[in-house]
């Protein structure tokens, strides 16, 4: 597998797709300071990015506010027409961009190819968002007076996106934030900061104007602090962990930023007799092994009711065997590796806590031929709600299996978490399903399938797993205040 990734890399259609500078006020800035950007399969630098110091933040601030006022005020489908063009650049250049991707975050080609068509189906969706940011018209209970109601620009804002979805989170946001008429600033994981600036150089391309779509580069903690501490961001959204999502609330909140947080998961997928068993498997499979279970959506609580729960123990461990780990720009590839090492080491420490308190694993939990920042893919039978592995998110290839008996049981125990993400259900009864919708504490909630995103979708979730919602009608509403206008002595 040595040198893959940069052979891959060298031989992109478009090499200046493949930046290593920060985009700051219309430019392409380099830094005193570099940070290597690696390969997760080999460990090898396959780039070197500029380390921005928080002096550039300021400066990135400083041009934000004043490229604000012109952006607010361009017509919604002048903005709406960039956006579009910066959508048919990416869907232009996909190829390119799925390379980028897989050499720095590891996920399999294919995935990195449906990634970019789903990062660019959001700037499509909020460039026509915009134009239907509508406000509204109120009875008046004063006489002769006129009431209304104005959507209006938040302000600059501000993204920190993470290192799983490097394109996809970026377009979420800015396409919303851009479409109704606020500047952004991106942050984009350290680890991942190819994708994030080739879309820039795209969005350069097709004419966004300067200052409008920034991006700093550098290390995550003094830069995001440096950015929640200026008064004239007005908005901000993270995507990543709880943990790190609670400090930058914490710091957001000393300025009073309006907040759009999508946090951690710790999906249930509960499969109830009555389901079709190979339904259920393969939507499992999907639901689990997506992005090689790097994924806030993923399965992590896998309950089976009783009298299915060892054919479907049998049957999804037989196909999670099949699935093949390699490297992302492999053919065949099903599984890649761990974008970070720290991410592999927690399957492993969950595996080996859940086999000493009593599960056992039926296929996997060895560690792969690879070694590295690979973790075979791995089912773990028999797990209790009291493991590790089912009480905190995993965040990769290794499936907890619970068996359980009634449906009152199994709403209470997917519910017991702090987290309300995403919740996925198997069954063949519409009553039980409907129930279930009503009961799970989750902020979407998939019915007989694993697959449910897209643009059109308010993606977000309940309790610790954020505030606000993104895609849909919804996202734009982040980055839009309403403005009440009271019209008085009208009569007169």
């Amino acid at each position: 597998m040595q040198g893959i990734s940069a052979k891959a890399l060298k031989g992109l259609a478009r090499a200046d797709l493949l930046q290593s500078r920060a985009f700051v006020n219309g430019a392409w800035r380099g830094a005193p300071q570099r940070q290597p950007v690696t390969d997760p399969a080999t460990g090898e630098t396959i780039a070197e990015v500029a380390s921005c110091e928080v002096g550039m933040v300021d400066e990135a601030v400083a041009a934000a506010v004043r490229a604000q006022r012109a952006w607010r005020e361009r017509p919604p489908l002048e903005r709406g027409l960039l956006l579009r063009d910066w959508a048919s650049a990416m869907r232009r250049n996909a190829g390119d961009l799925a390379v980028i991707m897989t050499a720095e975050q590891g996920k399999p080609l294919a995935e990195s190819h449906g990634e970019i068509a789903y990062a660019a189906a959001f700037l499509d969706w909020f460039a026509a968002e915009g134009e239907r940011s509508y406000g509204e018209t109120i009875p008046s209970h004063l006489p002769g007076s006129r009431l209304s109601v104005q959507m209006q620009p938040i302000g600059v804002a501000v993204a920190v996106t993470p290192w799983n979805f490097p394109s996809a989170m970026i377009t979420r946001k800015a396409g919303a934030a851009l479409a109704a008429g606020c500047v952004m600033i991106v942050k984009p994981a350290s680890e991942t900061p190819l994708s994030a600036l080739a879309l820039a150089r795209l969005a350069e391309e097709v004419g966004l104007p300067a200052s409008v779509l920034q991006l700093v580069t550098g290390e995550a903690a003094p830069l995001s602090q440096r950015l929640m501490s200026h008064t004239d961001i007005r908005a901000f959204s993270f995507t990543g962990s709880t943990e790190v999502g609670r400090l930058l609330l914490g710091q957001a909140a000393q300025t009073v930023k309006r907040a759009s947080l999508e946090l951690g998961g710790h999906a249930p997928f509960i499969v109830f007799d009555d389901a079709p068993l190979d339904a259920a498997i393969a939507g499992c499979l999907a639901a689990k092994f997506a992005t090689s279970g790097q994924d806030c959506l993923a399965a992590n609580r896998i309950y089976v009711q009783r009298n299915s729960y060892q054919r479907f123990v049998a049957a999804f461990s037989e196909a999670t065997a099949r699935l093949r780990v390699g490297h992302g720009l492999s053919e065949g590839t099903d599984i890649g590796p761990m974008t970070k090492a720290s991410v592999a080491e927690k399957c492993r420490q969950q595996i080996a806590q859940a086999v000493a308190a009593g599960a056992r694993i039926v296929t996997g939990g060895q560690d792969s031929p690879l070694s590295g920042n690979f973790v075979q893919p791995t089912v773990l039978a028999d797990v209790t709600d009291a493991m590790t592995i089912a009480r905190e998110e995993t965040f990769g290839p290794v499936a907890a299996i619970l068996p359980f008996d009634d449906e009152d049981e199994v709403v209470a125990r997917a519910n017991a978490t702090e987290m309300g993400l995403a919740a996925y259900v198997y069954t063949d009864d519409l009553r039980r399903a409907m129930r279930l919708t009503d009961q799970l504490e989750y902020g979407m909630v998939a019915v007989n399938t694993a697959k449910f995103t897209g643009a059109p979708i308010p993606f977000g979730g309940w309790k610790q797993s954020g505030l606000g919602r993104e895609g849909s009608r919804h996202g734009i509403t982040e980055y839009l205040e309403a403005k009440y206008v009271c019209f008085g002595n009208l009569a007169a």
